[in-house]
């Protein structure tokens, strides 16, 4: 990107506006290459122009929350990260004496959800505590936990379409599959609507701290990680117990290694190279594959260049 369209792009964005920006500081597991831009746009109309722009000068462009389940590779993002942090507001809207729509922004996190609906004695969020991702990419991952799926609970999605337009689609109206929202190439999910249940806050509160510990005695949560690497096969079965049966845990590869405590979670010791991680992600599915004749999916979303 010229110093020309760098400075328009700046001049269209009231947020933070990085350039050359290493991702290593944007993903949860700590590494990637540079990216030509990182943008923060804080409202809905900013991100419709920097979309068109970006459209009109055929820049590639990828949308990210918290930057969880994402690898960027070493030789970095050749175009425009999109933060959408910046699009977090949330709101709540009575729907009878039973039900409360709870409408976000892609930017905000699950635990303000989470914790929200706790305050307010919503029901329908609990399983999404812990989970450390943005409403956007829980969306389009539809993100799960136990026997619980973002399309069990969501109402509507905010869509943008390539022209800046935004449309609110109905659940029935999209094609939600396990761990992923099927959406047009280009389109980003601005904001979701969930219907939560009244329920007991006790009750609620419990439910979450159960999720919690379990997460936090299944989980590597002590070091720098991108969640679950694999989809479980068939979506019911448990990739880490292959990889657990197949006596990979513990493997490691530079500074990035198979983990001890869960088998579908790689984690960055410290110094860990996207080169590494990605090296172990291949080595783990060609194992699986010739030795269970299983070919394991990605749920991570891995970008850019070698």
């Amino acid at each position: 990107m010229d110093t020309t369209l760098r400075q328009k792009l700046r001049n269209m964005v009231s947020g933070k506006v990085l350039f050359d920006e290493p991702m290593s500081r944007h993903t949860s597991i700590g590494v990637g290459g540079i990216a030509d831009a990182v943008v923060w746009p804080e409202r809905s109309e900013e991100l419709s122009r920097i979309i068109h722009f970006l459209w009109q000068f055929q820049i590639p462009f990828i949308p990210i929350g918290n930057g969880t389940n994402l690898i960027v590779k070493d030789g970095g993002y050749k175009g425009t990260v999109i933060s959408m942090l910046g699009l977090n507001s949330i709101s709540l809207v009575e729907r009878g004496p039973e039900q409360v729509l709870l409408h976000a922004g892609a930017g905000a996190t699950l635990s303000e959800i989470v914790l929200l609906s706790e305050k307010r004695s919503l029901s329908g969020m609990e399983f999404c505590a812990g989970i450390p991702g943005s409403v956007g990419g829980a969306v389009k991952m539809n993100a799960g936990a136990w026997g619980n799926e973002i399309k069990d609970v969501v109402e509507t999605v905010g869509l943008m379409i390539i022209s800046g337009e935004i449309l609110d689609s109905r659940k029935d109206d999209l094609k939600f599959v396990y761990r992923n929202l099927d959406i047009s190439e280009g389109t980003i999910i601005v904001d979701a609507s969930f219907l939560l249940a009244r329920g007991v806050e006790e009750q609620i509160h419990a439910r979450i701290n159960e999720i919690l510990g379990k997460r936090k005695n299944k989980h590597p949560l002590e070091y720098r990680n991108a969640g679950s690497i694999f989809k479980n096969p068939n979506g019911d079965i448990p990739a880490g117990r292959i990889i657990d049966e197949l006596g990979l845990k513990g493997i490691q590869i530079g500074s990035a290694k198979i983990s001890e405590k869960h088998g579908n979670f790689i984690v960055n010791l410290g110094n860990a190279k996207a080169s590494d991680i990605i090296a172990l992600i291949d080595m783990i599915k060609t194992k699986v594959n010739k030795e269970r004749g299983i070919m394991l999916q990605t749920e991570v979303m891995i970008v850019g260049e070698d």
